[in-house]
């Protein structure tokens, strides 16, 4: 518990070591990068998800951790949709400073740290497997089609049956960089906040289409990093959600 103490003093704003952003240092890449011959998957408009509720109230009443899903298979539109909901970029702006993406999420400073990697189960269109969305060009990037993927993730999740039951799980991984080049020690504050905001607008959008979902925090941090091709160090797994139509 002293670590955690010594942390919380040190991360104080008038703890804190001078930014990157304040030495003049370049800021990292708003995307991680990936090979640029890569096959991507386009998605269709999120608009094209006609939502079946609407109604905001009602929405936030109805909304629910929910472990068990049918085995109906979400389209490509209402995965779209979720993207666009929790990840998804209005604008790119610039400034003699810096760049930076406003979102359907609020972020510190703009940093918006996240990357979302997504187990794919059931969802019209596309095979099973590890999946990356590039926010930047709304499209789907193949991380990992192995066979045993789903086990895999599965397993650094301490073997939660919804994991492996679920039409889609997100993971949200941190590129800590992002963030820290603005924010240096307080940055991990901040990446635990956002990922609240990210997972939140997950369960409001999922209601809207009869789906659920529930956030996850259980895993196992070394066995889930390597399942999904980070470092865990530079950048890591933060929050994770299951998802799929209501059973």
């Amino acid at each position: 518990m002293s670590d955690w103490k010594d942390y919380y003093e040190a991360s104080k704003n008038q703890n804190l070591p001078e930014t990157d952003q304040k030495k003049g240092l370049p800021q990292p890449p708003l995307q991680m990068a990936y090979d640029p011959k890569a096959q991507l998957i386009d998605l269709p408009d999120p608009k094209s998800c006609d939502p079946e509720q609407t109604d905001f109230l009602s929405i936030v009443e109805s909304r629910e951790s929910r472990r068990l899903y049918s085995e109906q298979a979400l389209t490509l539109a209402e995965l779209s949709y979720l993207l666009w909901m929790t990840q998804g970029v209005k604008t790119v702006s610039k400034t003699e400073v810096k760049t930076y993406t406003r979102r359907t999420v609020p972020s510190a400073g703009s940093r918006h740290p996240f990357e979302t990697y997504l187990l794919i189960n059931r969802v019209e269109g596309l095979s099973q497997g590890l999946y990356r969305y590039l926010a930047l060009e709304r499209q789907l990037l193949l991380v990992d089609g192995s066979a045993d993927v789903n086990q895999r993730i599965t397993d650094a999740c301490q073997k939660q049956r919804h994991v492996q039951n679920s039409a889609v799980t997100f993971c949200w991984v941190a590129d800590i960089a992002r963030t820290y080049w603005r924010y240096s020690e307080r940055s991990f504050r901040y990446i635990l906040l956002d990922a609240g905001h990210v997972c939140q607008n997950l369960y409001l959008a999922a209601e809207s289409i009869h789906c659920g979902t529930c956030a996850i925090a259980a895993y196992d941090d070394d066995l889930l990093n390597a399942a999904l091709g980070v470092d865990g160090v530079h950048q890591f797994a933060a929050y994770l959600a299951t998802l799929g139509k209501v059973a």
